[in-house]
């Protein structure tokens, strides 16, 4: 009985001390290597509770307006647009890890098997849109007016050789179509959901000099705060490096 009061003392003692830290997260890998931390943030009186979601738009919105703490989902350039396009005025706390876009295909082994007319689809959103056309130029698949500009959209496309019809979804959805198309610019996430091996599927995918690293973000107010901090140690320990490397075989890259 004596220990059983100890151990409920101790629970108690955790709950009256831990700070709460609620953080959004799309499911692979973000909300995995999240609930990887969880025991060592709990260890450090930091209660993380990890909310998944599958769109790119409330984990923002959600922030912002102060029902979550932080969320871990998206890159730079992306945040970048969204506060530029909503007002919102979102930060960086933490470069964790890159996840390579690549180009799929459930019909062909190589982009130059695609016959002429193909159909590709690529992420309705402005940079990772932009991300994919880059690296379709990138590949000789289609020439851009600029080769650097990562907001590149269709009607910078000037060389199309193969006269590519290409339609933009939301990036959530273009693993579900990958069937009905000839090409799909599919985000390492959405692919390792689908149960896609990026290392070995895909067709062309972005090399380790990608600017596309994935990040934890916060509200100004709340960037620096001890729990945050905490969790950004967590995020950047060898273990999580380990994690990563040993989980997703090269399919996501550490940034640290």
């Amino acid at each position: 009985m004596k220990k059983l009061l100890v151990a409920f003392a101790a629970v108690a003692a955790f709950s009256a001390h831990a700070e709460t830290l609620t953080v959004a997260a799309t499911p692979v890998p973000h909300a995995e290597i999240l609930e990887f931390v969880k025991p060592a943030l709990a260890k450090e009186g930091v209660d993380l509770k990890v909310k998944v979601f599958t769109d790119y738009i409330q984990p923002n919105v959600q922030v912002a307006e102060k029902r979550l703490d932080a969320n871990f989902f998206q890159h730079q350039p992306y945040l970048d647009e969204f506060n530029k396009a909503k007002g919102t005025q979102l930060v960086s706390v933490a470069g964790v890890h890159l996840e390579p876009l690549g180009a799929y295909s459930s019909k062909y082994k190589t982009l130059a098997e695609l016959p002429g007319g193909a159909n590709v689809v690529i992420p309705n959103d402005a940079t990772n849109g932009g991300r994919a056309l880059l690296l379709l130029a990138k590949a000789g698949v289609i020439k851009l007016k600029d080769s650097n500009n990562i907001l590149s959209t269709v009607k910078d496309i000037i060389e199309n050789a193969k006269d590519l019809k290409i339609r933009e979804l939301e990036a959530a959805t273009i693993p579900r179509v990958l069937t009905q198309v000839d090409l799909a610019l599919i985000n390492t996430n959405y692919a390792l959901e689908a149960k896609l091996d990026p290392a070995k599927d895909a067709l062309v995918i972005e090399g380790s000099d990608s600017p596309y690293v994935n990040i934890l973000v916060a509200r100004p107010d709340d960037k620096d705060s001890e729990a945050m901090k905490k969790l950004v140690a967590a995020l950047h320990s060898p273990e999580v490096k380990a994690f990563i490397l040993d989980k997703y075989k090269g399919a996501v890259v550490p940034a640290f």
